[in-house]
C-alpha cells in the first residue's frame, strides 16, 4: 500500500486516552479518526470526526465500522477472535490481528516469546482448581495467578504466598483460565517502545525506568540508570525479533524486569503505551505520530530525546485535582484526559517535566 494521503480516514478501535491522543496525532498529519467503542461517553471520540457506539462483539456493526474506513488501528486489544477477522475482512488492519490475538493471551504470549529465545518467569497453564495445585507444586510459592484474558493494570490477579491461599486466589479470579507466574528477583522495571514502518525500518525510544505502585504505573524516567542501561540492547533485539515474526507494522511495547541474569519479559502491548507518554515533549517525534506514520504507510521520524532528562508521572484518582499547582512550574506539560470522576486508580491524565 502507497501512503495514505492527507484527509484518509483512521479507524481506531477503543474510545480511551489512549485513541484521544492517537486523534490528535492524526490530525496534526491531516487525517480524520472514526472510534469505534461501546462507551456511552468516549474521550477519545471527544477529538475525532465521527464516532459509533458498538459492541466489540457485533460483527456487522464492525464490518460497516471498517468499510467505511482505510486503516484500522486499535488502543484496545481485549476483543474476541470472530470479530477481529471481519475485521480484517473489510479493511487493513495495523497492527496485524495476530499481533493482537497474542498479546490478549498471556499464555500464547508467553509460549510466543518464549519460543523466540526471551527469558520469562517459570509459568504454568491453569485451567482448574486442580492445574492450579499442580502448578504451585512445580513453581512454588510466592506466585501470581493472572487470568490468561483481560488483566491489566494489577486486575484480574492474584498473589499467592503460600499454597493454602490457592482457593482464595482461584476464587477471586473467578475461576477463569490462567496462568500461575513465579516471582522474579529484579532491581528495576523498564520497557522496549519501538515503532516499525511498513518497510521493516525499526526506530526505538530510550527505555525508560518505570516505577508501578499497586499495579499502576506511576512514574517513567528516561534515560534510565545504569541497571536498565546495561540491558537495554538485549532487551531491544528480542523486542525486535517479536515486531519481525508479526511483520508488525505500528508502535509495539515489551515490558521486563531487570533482573540478575538479563531483562525478564513480562507481556507486550501491541500498541502505544502509557510508558511512552513523555515522548509527547520528551521525544523528537512521539510514540503517538510515529504510530500514525506507520500505519499510514509514511516515513518514521526521529526518536531521540528532546532533553536531558525527562520524567512522566501518571495522575491517578483525585490527583488530577492539583493541575493549577502542577502548571505553576513552566518545565511541567499537562495532559488531562477528560474523564469525569477521578476514583481511585483511575487514570486521569499525566504530566510530564522536561531537565533540559
Amino acid at each position: 500500500m502507497s501512503a495514505l494521503p492527507p484527509g484518509s480516514t483512521i479507524g481506531i478501535l477503543g474510545g480511551g486516552q489512549l485513541g484521544r491522543m492517537l486523534a490528535v496525532a492524526a490530525a496534526q498529519l491531516g487525517y480524520r479518526c472514526h472510534i469505534y467503542a461501546p462507551e456511552a461517553v468516549s474521550v477519545a471520540a471527544e477529538v475525532a470526526a465521527e464516532w459509533t457506539r458498538g459492541s466489540y462483539d457485533d460483527i456487522a456493526a464492525l464490518r460497516a465500522f471498517a468499510a467505511s474506513v482505510d486503516v484500522v488501528t486499535y488502543e484496545f486489544e481485549n476483543i474476541h477472535h470472530a470479530p477481529l477477522v471481519a475485521l480484517s475482512e473489510e479493511a487493513i488492519v495495523r497492527p496485524s490481528v495476530q499481533a493482537l490475538e497474542i498479546a490478549q493471551d498471556r499464555e500464547a504470549e508467553k509460549s510466543f516469546v518464549g519460543a523466540l529465545g526471551g527469558r520469562t518467569a517459570p509459568w504454568a497453564s491453569v485451567g482448574n482448581r486442580e492445574e492450579l495445585d499442580a502448578a504451585i507444586a512445580a513453581i512454588g510459592t510466592p506466585a501470581i495467578l493472572k487470568t490468561r484474558r483481560l488483566g491489566y493494570d494489577g486486575k484480574g490477579q492474584a498473589r499467592i504466598m503460600k499454597a493454602d491461599e490457592a482457593s482464595p486466589a482461584w476464587t477471586a479470579i473467578a475461576g477463569q483460565p490462567a496462568i500461575l507466574e513465579g516471582f522474579v528477583r529484579f532491581d528495576r522495571e523498564f520497557s522496549v517502545i519501538l515503532a516499525r514502518a511498513v518497510d521493516g525500518e525499526i526506530h526505538y525510544w530510550d527505555c525508560p525506568d518505570n516505577v508501578h505502585e499497586h499495579g499502576i504505573l506511576a512514574l517513567s524516567t528516561v534515560p534510565a540508570g545504569p541497571i536498565v542501561a546495561a540491558q537495554a540492547e538485549e532487551a531491544r533485539t528480542l523486542a525486535a525479533k517479536v515486531a519481525e515474526a508479526l511483520d508488525y507494522v505500528g508502535v509495539l511495547t515489551l515490558e521486563f524486569f531487570a533482573g540478575k541474569d538479563g531483562p525478564v519479559f513480562n507481556e507486550m502491548a501491541p500498541r502505544v503505551h502509557n510508558s511512552g507518554h513523555w515522548t509527547i515533549e520528551g521525544a523528537i517525534t512521539s510514540q503517538f505520530e510515529n504510530h500514525i506514520r506507520a500505519i499510514c504507510g509514511l516515513p518514521l521520524g526521529d526518536t531521540r530525546l528532546a532533553a536531558a532528562k525527562v520524567e512522566m508521572r501518571n495522575l491517578i484518582g483525585d490527583e488530577v485535582e492539583d493541575a493549577g499547582k502542577i502548571l505553576a512550574d513552566p518545565s511541567n506539560h499537562l495532559h488531562l484526559y477528560g474523564k469525569g470522576e477521578g476514583r481511585p486508580g483511575r487514570k486521569m491524565g499525566h504530566v510530564t517535566r522536561l531537565f533540559l
